[in-house]
């Protein structure tokens, strides 16, 4: 693609601040695949306003996110490239406003330091930030079912935001001046906020860590579920994004929750094997579910009657 092109903007923005997720979108169909470019490069031009805000006042980022919000929004193509990609594709796949609303508002939220104090709260925070993402890319995918699909693609677009929660902890710390594990999750563990801006680890703050994957990984199990409602030729790299996404959880386990002294950070490597094994083993099975058990990180739930995935692993 040219160098010009509004969705080559895109594809490099994708590139250089997604590789995990930009790894398995490679495996979408081309046009789904621009599209995710489109909608990736404008989800991480509206957070850089806030990530990596440079001298920029919480006043001015916010006043940042309004020029987007208008130039996305607005009657006429914008000038920037990566919001001309998404002006695009919004028209095109019919992405709904209220979703980009949403999301900007989450992302205006974000301007100066953040303090979640409740698990509720943080729920809500995600409803713009996770939810709102994920609507406007099922939107995009085009499920046989669209409201049988939502609530699964909500539930996966949380899973993949609890884990960038727990991944980041310290560097949300130390560059940026946020804290997402909830305060009172923390004080009920023995732990506070202020231990967490401290980077001081301890089992009260790996307890809570402990919960929030936990957490994550109730929603990564309810969002795979739905997998099986998109179309068939886009099943796979959502699956592959899951499965990569979760791995950063046997990272996590095997430093004891302990995401204060080092970010847990999958190597290349290790992603290349995991994108050959879950190739394998969809090319073996085609079950979403049953794939993605017998690969990642989160195991298959206790309480439910899954003895078609239990007999596959078994058998395997």
């Amino acid at each position: 693609m040219d160098a010009t092109d509004p969705i080559a903007a895109s594809e490099r923005v994708h590139r250089r601040t997604g590789p995990t997720f930009y790894l398995a979108t490679r495996f979408f169909p081309r046009r789904i695949r621009h599209a995710t470019y489109a909608l990736y490069g404008f989800f991480r031009v509206a957070d850089e306003v806030v990530d990596d805000p440079g001298d920029a006042t919480p006043a001015e980022q916010r006043a940042e996110l309004d020029r987007i919000r208008r130039a996305v929004l607005g009657p006429d193509e914008p000038d920037d490239p990566v919001l001309a990609a998404f002006w695009r594709i919004r028209r095109e796949f019919d992405v709904p406003t209220a979703e980009v609303e949403t999301f900007l508002d989450a992302m205006t939220r974000d301007a100066g330091a953040v303090r979640c104090e409740t698990q509720a709260a943080l729920d809500a925070y995600m409803r713009g930030s996770a939810v709102a993402v994920g609507n406007m890319m099922l939107a995009v995918l085009g499920a046989r079912d669209p409201a049988a699909a939502a609530p699964h693609a909500a539930a996966l677009a949380e899973a993949f935001q609890l884990t960038n929660f727990v991944r980041d902890v310290r560097e949300d710390v130390l560059e940026r001046d946020r804290v997402y594990l909830p305060a009172e999750t923390l004080r009920k563990h023995g732990a506070s906020v202020e231990q967490v801006v401290r980077l001081e680890p301890g089992p009260g703050v790996s307890d809570a860590v402990r919960e929030l994957v936990d957490w994550a990984e109730r929603r990564y199990r309810e969002g795979v579920a739905g997998i099986r409602l998109l179309p068939v030729n886009c099943q796979f790299p959502v699956l592959l994004a899951a499965v990569l996404y979760a791995e950063h959880h046997r990272l996590v386990r095997r430093a004891d929750y302990d995401v204060l002294s080092s970010d847990p950070s999958i190597s290349q490597a290790r992603k290349v094997a995991l994108v050959a094994e879950t190739a394998l083993w969809w090319w073996w099975h085609r079950d979403p579910e049953a794939v993605f058990y017998a690969v990642s990180a989160v195991s298959v739930p206790e309480a439910r009657e899954s003895r078609a995935v239990r007999r596959e692993l078994a058998t395997s």
